[in-house]
């Protein structure tokens, strides 16, 4: 570890509020191409459990689906600290383990998928259209936990990606591309993440 990256740890362990317990990232196909870049997914997540986080969501936006397959591949292969489950859009189950990555399902298709269950559940008379509300709609989504802190690299461009689960979260853009991304650029990301005071809405 650098001394800069030192001096940064350290600054997380002196302060006294809690860092981020569930970290989302949201990449692209693109940023995967790069050379080294399923390194640094590697480094990424044991960054994240060793500075505290319990579980890590990651999405990989896909503009050509062609490369679904072989980016399925490399990211089941990922070395990580703790169990990871990989999913795609044309997943049925969910995934549950402590780290989730999802190729190329954006947060409107999540949504949509979610309002189709329940319009299903509602013509099984499994479920009364009265009783929908927010905790309904969060049950039936893929991804139903809601991220403390979403990073972004690359650009300040939001992504549809938790556009419901992230209502509440710390949003945290860097103009530092994915194949340069560093612990120090984790770090300033969970230091900032610390130094705020989430309001929930209020």
């Amino acid at each position: 570890m650098g001394a800069y990256d030192a001096y940064l740890a350290l600054r997380h362990r002196l302060r006294e509020t809690d860092g981020p317990k569930h970290v989302a990232l949201v990449i692209t196909e693109r940023d995967l191409l790069e050379q080294g870049a399923y390194e640094t997914l590697s480094s990424f997540l044991g960054w994240a459990f060793d500075y505290g986080a319990e579980r890590v969501t990651v999405s990989v936006s896909v503009l050509d689906e062609a490369v679904v397959p072989t980016l399925e591949r490399e990211l089941q292969a990922v070395d990580s600290p703790r169990p990871v489950a990989v999913r795609d859009s044309e997943s049925k189950e969910r995934a549950d383990a402590p780290v989730r990555i999802n190729i190329g399902l954006g947060g409107r298709g999540e949504f949509a998928r979610a309002v189709k269950e329940m319009a299903d559940d509602v013509a099984a008379g499994e479920l009364d259209p009265e009783a929908v509300d927010e905790e309904t709609v969060t049950d039936h989504l893929v991804f139903p936990e809601e991220p403390d802190l979403l990073i972004k690299t690359g650009a300040e461009r939001l992504s549809d990606f938790l556009i419901w689960q992230s209502t509440y979260s710390e949003l945290y853009f860097t103009d530092v591309n994915w194949r340069d991304f560093r612990k120090r650029d984790y770090l300033r990301a969970v230091l900032e993440f610390e130094d705020r005071k989430r309001r929930f809405g209020r």
